[in-house]
């Protein structure tokens, strides 16, 4: 693990593809860092699709209907827009049209997407497992979905 990275900073994300560890930026966006691990806490990513996944674009997870409609029980977020650049392993919220409506989807940059910058709330980076990232099944929908089959904060299982 990056010495950039504790253990209550760091998720350990199991997909249907293998381990992606992602670290976490609470000095980019504290209150999504707060959010994802408390759903992550909750058990709300296991077992959720990755249900838009574009070659050279992103993988985007995070609806419990698998369709990119919905999210969790919990209130949206207030963006918090960051000069952090959307890069390969860039983990961001996913909202609607509204820059304030960031739930509990998420995507991971496969390549960098400079016209997300600044319109996406960059909380978090995989630092190991972005083979397995690469692995997912592309579609849009996808048939047959790659998934999470649990996601933790590190500091719960070290």
């Amino acid at each position: 693990m990056s010495d950039q990275f504790d253990a209550e900073n760091t998720l350990v994300m199991e997909t249907t593809k293998g381990i992606v560890t992602i670290g976490l930026r609470p000095d980019l966006a504290p209150n999504h860092v707060a959010h994802i691990k408390e759903l992550a806490r909750e058990g709300f990513y296991d077992g959720i699709v990755f249900h838009r996944v574009i070659e050279g674009f992103m993988a985007q997870v995070g609806c419990p209907q698998g369709l990119g409609t919905g999210g969790s029980d919990k209130p949206d977020l207030k963006a918090e827009f960051n000069d952090e650049n959307h890069v390969r392993g860039t983990c961001s919220m996913a909202r609607s049209a509204s820059p304030d409506s960031a739930n509990s989807q998420f995507f991971i940059c496969f390549d960098d997407t400079p016209f997300l910058n600044k319109q996406y709330t960059v909380w978090g980076q995989v630092i190991d497992g972005m083979d397995n990232v690469d692995k997912i099944k592309r579609g849009e929908p996808v048939a047959d979905p790659d998934s999470i089959v649990s996601m933790k904060v590190s500091a719960d299982v070290e």
